[in-house]
């Protein structure tokens, strides 16, 4: 004779156990954390860039190893606040891009060129 009491525990047995093995933390399956810190990294890199007043392009030369993506969110999010909240960027001082390269010859004057009358 088969007793009723074992097929109406199946179900709530199966879900206390399957409710217990769903808060478990297998380590080694979740994400990497260096990966996330190094996207968090690259967004911060890419708002510095645009409130020190850089473009993305020089900001993508000056950081090779980060993410553009990364670098990109980063850039528009923060171009995004400074909008909203109109608020200027700050040039950085001793910039690569601000400073112009020392060694480009200065413009020629027109003095080689004949004059006029």
């Amino acid at each position: 004779m088969r007793s009723t009491f074992l097929p109406s525990l199946r179900l709530p047995i199966a879900l206390a156990l399957l409710s217990l093995l769903a808060a478990c933390d297998i380590p080694g399956l979740g994400p990497d954390p260096r990966v996330a810190q190094r996207e968090e990294e690259a967004k911060a890199i890419g708002g510095a860039c645009r409130f020190a007043v850089r473009g993305i392009e020089d900001c993508y030369a000056n950081n090779p190893k980060s993410s553009k993506a990364a670098i990109f969110a980063g850039w528009k999010d923060m171009d995004g606040y400074m909008r909203d909240n109109k608020i200027e960027g700050i040039p950085a001082s001793g910039s690569a891009a601000a400073t112009p390269p020392e060694d480009t010859p200065a413009p020629v004057a027109a003095a080689s060129a004949p004059a006029k009358k």
